[in-house]
């Protein structure tokens, strides 16, 4: 199953229609991790490998160098 990347269900969360139908998916994790990034027409798409037909979250370069930032100082951590 494709991943849904038509203009209405982005456009309901502000983003572009990416084609996602060639993109490059990298895994942090050789493979066995549950998140995958891809880096599409200037965006960042980023999906649970594990479901990779589900909508994956799409980022600005400001806001994935932001998630990214707090990821690296704690910022998901439980507490």
């Amino acid at each position: 199953m494709a991943p849904r990347t038509t203009p209405q269900y982005f456009a309901r969360w502000g983003k572009p229609e990416l084609d996602l139908g060639n993109a490059r998916w990298h895994s942090g994790s050789q493979g066995i991790g549950d998140v995958q990034i891809a880096f599409v027409e200037g965006f960042i798409a980023m999906r649970n490998a594990g479901r990779t037909g589900s909508p994956p979250l799409v980022f600005t370069p400001a806001q994935w160098r932001t998630f990214v930032v707090n990821a690296r100082h704690g910022g998901f951590d439980p507490r």
